[in-house]
This record gives C-alpha cells, structure tokens and sequence, in this order.
C-alpha cells in the first residue's frame, strides 16, 4: 500500500515505529530467553499474597515441560488444553507446554459440559490441566474426547504450604466450592512439577510458522472456531503492542494489575506476554468480581497500570473502598473487549488519574489490530490507529476500498492474523 492508503501514520508519536521485526526470534521461547536471564530476580506474577519470580517461573515451567515430554510422552504439536482462572499455576503451564511445542487449547472453565465437550473435540486435545472447582464437568464430557492425561490442580497449589493448605481447605469445604468428581488416574500439578524437576528437558525445534494456540472465539454465530495462531502470530502482537505503548511504560519497573481472565486472548497476549517481555511485575486477580478481595489485594500491590473492560471500571468506580486506594504509582489503563462508555471512562479518571487508552481486536488476530496513542491524556471514544506492521481498509459489498465516513466491511493485513481456523475451512483474514 502506498503512503496515501497509511494516513494514520502521520498521528503517531515520534517513538513508536511503523514496522515491527517480527522474525527476529524463531518462537514465543526464544523471545522469554532473555527477560528470563535479564530479570531472573524481578517478580513475574503475584497471586493471593504469594510471588513468582522470573527465575522461578522458568525453572518450574521447564520441570513441567520435562514432565510432558518423558511422564506423558507428548510430542510436538500435540494439543493441550488449560482449564483454569488466573492462578500462578496458568503462566507456568502454558510457558512449560510452549517449550514442549504443545499447542495450547485455552478453556473457559465456566464452560458447560457440552461447550466444554465440543472444544475438546474439536481441538483434539489429549492433555488437559483443570482447576479441581471444574472437575465434575470435566468427568461429564472426558470419556467423549480425545483426552488422554488429565492433571489437576487446585486453587491454593502455588502458594507457601501453609497458605495452601488453609485456601484449598476454605474453598473445598468452607465455601464448598468443588463439586464432586471422579476422574480415575489423574495427578495434581504439585506432582508433575516435583517429578518434572528431575527429570531431562529436551528442547523441541519449533518454527515460527508451528501452532502456538487453538484460540476459540467468542461471540460467533454457531459453535465457536478454533483460531489457529502461530509462535510468529503471537510474537508479532507482543511486538507490536510494545512498539505502540512501550514508550508509556516503565518496562521492568512496570506494576500491572490482570483481573481478565488469561484464558481470554487479549488478557493472555497483552496482559501476561507482554509484561513478561519488558520483565514487569503482573497481579493476577483470581476472582474479580469479588471487589472486596479484588480491592485488597490492590492495596498491597502499588501498581502503574491496569487492563480491564468497561463493565469492571463501572463496578469499581461505584466503590468506595476503591477510590479510598492510593493511586500515586498508577500511570494508565489499557481497555478491551468492549466499547468503554464516556462517563465511565472520565469517572474513572477522575477516582484514579489514570486515562483510558483503548484498543481494537479480534482472536482472529491474537488478538490487537488498533488502539489510542501513548500520548493521549484522555480517554478518546475510539478504536485508535492501526498498530506498526498493520494495514486496515473498508470495503464495499464489490470489495473496493470505501472512502472516509462510509460503512462497510473491515479488512486487516499484518502479521498477527491467524493461519486459519481449526475447521476444515482454512480461512485467512487477509487481504
């Protein structure tokens, strides 16, 4: 495309470049190997009071990496899904199956079984990690899939023992928030990374173009797809949203809140890949419609930036013990998901000091393809500019181009758009 078809590169800031290199690493592991190194000592992810550093979040995700391949014997390419809500438990199962050249299935585990059943069948997974509080769901469908090996885990496994002694207590019998189950032959996480760390990691040969994820999309019509995203499509996005926000953030100083779930793309790709990438520090909120629990655990953690929706930013703003925080550390809020209305976004301004930059997306392209500038001090009602190394346009019912002001059909070229979906129709969201 010519300059004429970019206009939104003359918008923006002086810092942020028209193009990303995204084949500068071979996959998603090649480009943690240097935060891991750089940041071994910096906190990764935080979660119910206890920490995880780089270091450790390294070390425990090649143990289960090591336990896949020699316990489980899974090969290059096998599919496995992730069951789970934002937990220290998540970051280290997806890291250690991405190293193990797994292509991870993520599943909402508030899925009902027969979501749940289709998404396993169709994604052919053959491993599946679940938080114990969805279990009996999972031993409704198990015998209709593909899966193979199931390793469980519940909510307080990554915690100091006494903690997790007394969290796993309080949600089991106290708030009885585990239903019956019964999947014969299942291990627990706690195992496999004991057994996994004595064990002999052997690092797979993964291309850039290899399956990082069957994403499943939300909000189709009919049964949901199996989004086929790459290593090169995730590490393009990460690429990209650093290019176009990064000059706003402190990098490894940076103190952000996740309280999206990280089985959603945006959450997972934005949230947690991103702030790995910079070596940042990363609240993991476990429950965030509990406000009182959520809002506790901020007031322990002085946090720069938050991602959220609009729905989350109306609750909070609501709440008194939320404007009663201390937000002399916080920066900015990254949004998605859905149109943030104006007054919640000044409100929250407002309450926090904090501007609303918001973003555009899709799974299809993992998933951000547009968002505000760095620079903005407000909350702008719009979806932004098309991020480096991305090209947008409008087309009619003919697919010709339409001009400014006219409605039609949103067409995006760049790296992060998905190989195809997990169907028998290869479709590319290209033009």
């Amino acid at each position: 495309m010519s300059n004429a078809d970019t206009p939104w590169l003359q918008t923006y800031p002086n810092d942020v470049p028209a193009t990303v290199d995204v084949d500068q690493y071979d996959n998603i592991n090649d480009m943690f190997k240097k935060p891991f190194e750089q940041f071994a000592d910096n906190t990764a992810f935080v979660n119910m009071g206890h920490s995880l550093t780089y270091r450790e979040l390294n070390e425990k995700s090649e143990a289960f990496a090591a336990y896949l391949q020699t316990e489980l014997h899974a090969k290059k390419g096998d599919r496995i899904a992730l069951m789970m809500p934002n937990l220290l438990q998540y970051p280290i199962a997806i890291l250690g199956a991405l190293k193990a050249g797994l292509v991870v299935v993520n599943v909402n585990p508030l899925y009902t079984p027969r979501e749940l059943e289709h998404q396993l069948r169709d994604s052919g997974a053959t491993i599946i990690v679940a938080v114990t509080n969805f279990g009996n769901s999972l031993q409704q469908v198990i015998e209709k899939t593909s899966i193979k090996h199931v390793i469980l885990t519940s909510i307080g496994d990554a915690l100091a023992p006494h903690k997790r002694t007394l969290v796993n207590f309080v949600v089991k019998y106290v708030k009885k928030m585990v239903p019956k189950y019964s999947l014969p032959g299942a291990i627990s996480i706690r195992r496999a990374l004991t057994d996994g760390k004595r064990m002999t990691f052997t690092e797979p040969t993964i291309a850039n173009d290899d399956l990082a994820y069957l994403q499943y999309t939300g909000g189709t019509t009919g049964l949901a797809k199996g989004a086929m995203l790459t290593h090169r499509n995730v590490i393009a996005n990460v690429l990209q949203v650093f290019g176009h926000f990064g000059p706003r953030t402190a990098k490894d100083q940076e103190r952000a809140v996740t309280p999206l779930p990280l089985y959603h793309i945006f959450a997972n790709s934005v949230s947690m890949m991103l702030m790995m990438y910079m070596g940042g520090s990363n609240l993991l909120i476990t429950n965030p419609r509990d406000l009182n629990s959520f809002i506790n655990d901020l007031r322990k953690y002085p946090f720069t930036m938050i991602f959220g929706l609009n729905t989350l930013f109306a609750a909070l703003n609501k709440n008194e013990k939320f404007k009663a925080l201390d937000f002399s550390h916080a920066e900015f809020t990254i949004a998605g998901g859905m149109a943030t209305q104006q007054h919640v976004a000044d409100e929250w301004q407002k309450i926090t000091g904090m501007p609303i930059i918001e973003g555009y997306g899709l799974t299809e392209c993992s998933p951000v393809v547009a968002g505000g500038v760095h620079t903005q001090q407000k909350y702008v009602p719009a979806v932004g500019v098309p991020l480096p190394s991305t090209e947008l346009r409008i087309v009619g019912e003919s697919g010709a181009p339409l001009g400014v002001g006219e409605i039609g059909e949103i067409q995006i070229r760049g790296p992060q758009v998905m190989k195809g979906t997990g169907s028998k129709t290869r479709k590319r969201m290209q033009f």
